[in-house]
Order: C-alpha cells, then sequence, then structure tokens
C-alpha cells in the first residue's frame, strides 16, 4: 500500500493546518523549527505524533477484472458509516474506518507439504480483516482491498460483532467490564479505568496447518474465561455495547478459573 509520511513537530501560531482524513499516529522522528510562511503557521521544537497519509492505488479503466494470485483475497471494503446511531451526521474526520466487506474474488490457494489447501473464504462471504494490512486500491468505482488470507480475522455471519466466526488459530472473545472502584471502594472515572485483557471465549477457529497442510485443532474451547495480552488483536464493538477482540490463540496467556 503507498503510505507518505509526514514527521515533524508541534504546531504554534494564529492560524491552524487543516485536518487530513485517514491518517495514523506514529512516534515522533525528530524536532525541527521552521515557519511555513502563508499559512501563518510555525512548527517549532515541541514535538507532535507523525502522520501517515495512505493512499490506495487506482486501477486503470481499462481494466475490468482482478485475479488474486495465491492465498490472497480481494474485498470490496463497506463504505463508512456517515451517520451515528441517534441519526447525527458524522463529520468525514469522525467516521469510523471500516476494517470489512464482501469477498468479490479469490486465488488458487497455497501448498503445504505435498497438499493443496484452497482459501477458506468464499465469494459473497462478509469478512472482517486486520486494520493496516493490505494493499487498497480503487477499480470499478468502488473501493477494494487486496490482502491474505491469514489477515481475515473471521466471517461476519450477521451485523453483530458478537456472530464473528473466527478463522485458522482465532479466537473471539468478549472482554471483561472494567473494575468501576478500587480495592478500597474508590469509585474510578472513565479516564483511571484500567484497560482489561481478560474475558470469555465466545468462538474458536478450525485452527492452523501443520507442516504437512493438516487442521490442528485449538486447546481452547468456547466458554473459557482467559487473560490475553494487554495490546494484541483487533477490537469491535457489539450491537448492545459490550465489547468483543479476535486474537491469535498464541495471545492467550491463561485460563482463568
Amino acid at each position: 500500500m503507498a503510505s507518505i509520511q509526514l514527521a515533524g513537530c508541534g504546531l504554534a501560531g494564529k492560524k491552524s493546518l487543516p485536518c487530513f482524513d485517514g491518517l495514523r499516529c506514529l512516534r515522533p522522528a525528530f524536532g525541527v523549527s521552521s515557519s511555513l510562511g502563508a499559512s501563518g503557521a510555525i512548527l517549532d521544537r515541541r514535538c507532535f505524533k507523525g502522520l501517515v497519509i495512505k493512499a490506495a492505488t487506482v486501477v486503470a479503466p481499462k481494466y475490468t477484472s482482478i485475479k488474486p494470485l495465491g492465498e490472497r483475497v480481494l474485498v470490496k471494503i463497506k463504505i463508512s458509516e456517515e451517520k451515528s446511531t441517534g441519526g447525527i451526521l458524522l463529520p468525514t474526520a469522525a467516521q469510523t474506518k471500516p476494517q470489512g466487506g464482501e469477498v468479490v474474488a479469490v486465488g488458487e490457494g497455497k501448498t503445504i507439504g505435498k497438499k493443496k489447501v484452497d482459501i477458506s473464504v468464499k465469494t459473497g462471504a462478509k469478512v472482517v480483516y486486520s486494520k493496516y494490512a493490505g494493499t487498497e486500491l480503487e477499480f470499478g468505482g468502488a473501493n477494494h482491498i487486496i490482502l491474505k488470507e491469514d489477515d481475515i480475522v473471521g466471517i461476519l455471519e450477521t451485523e453483530d460483532a458478537k456472530d464473528i466466526q473466527p478463522l485458522n488459530d482465532r479466537v473471539l472473545i468478549k472482554v471483561s467490564l472494567a473494575e468501576e472502584k478500587t480495592s478500597g471502594g474508590l469509585l474510578l472515572t472513565e479516564a483511571a479505568k484500567e484497560k482489561p485483557s481478560t474475558g470469555t471465549v465466545i468462538a474458536v477457529g478450525p485452527g492452523s496447518y501443520d507442516e504437512e497442510g493438516n487442521r490442528k485443532p485449538l486447546t481452547i474451547g468456547a466458554g473459557s474465561t482467559v487473560l490475553y495480552s494487554k495490546y494484541a488483536g483487533s477490537e469491535f464493538r457489539g450491537a448492545d455495547g459490550s465489547d468483543y477482540i479476535v486474537l491469535r490463540a498464541s495471545d492467550v496467556i491463561a485460563i482463568l478459573s
């Protein structure tokens, strides 16, 4: 995926710079001091986080089809929600970047050992995928993304995150609620609540492949209460407001009982 990195420092001045849509924060690289002239904004040594602009590759209109190769799939990206659940029109910067769409083409699969392994998702399936995976394309007037099958975290059976069916070695976990009070009984504010890293397993994938191309079932089962790595996986919000996370089984570090 094409990307443009903007690294710099904090802004100071009477005028502000225009916002960019679709920016992802990185750690600051270094500080500089410079004037932006006509904009009236000045860069000083108060460093801010770098900005990354991701640009989709435009496929020329003369091409009428795209055939993914190997273990890759082509997904037509779901259009961003333009309104909140309450019907309020959202500004572009507030619209959630989609992490899902419909599979429109699949590759021929891969060979493991002497065994030919087909792509496990089929054309027409609604899927969710890792946030920063793949290569985005503009094709046929719509946004698409080509990614590896392993970058697809699950199949979306309904519009609710609780119904995600994980793929390969991933598991779907309903995140535990954050503690409302300290051990001493003090009520915690939202900002002070620690992000939980425990939850209940809702569904598990079929497992990864071994060296001979056979599935290795996961040892974690639905209904288990688990502890997982704090910064792993892809997070989703369910229709009922509950938080869910899909992560690899290797990111589950303990079973609680």
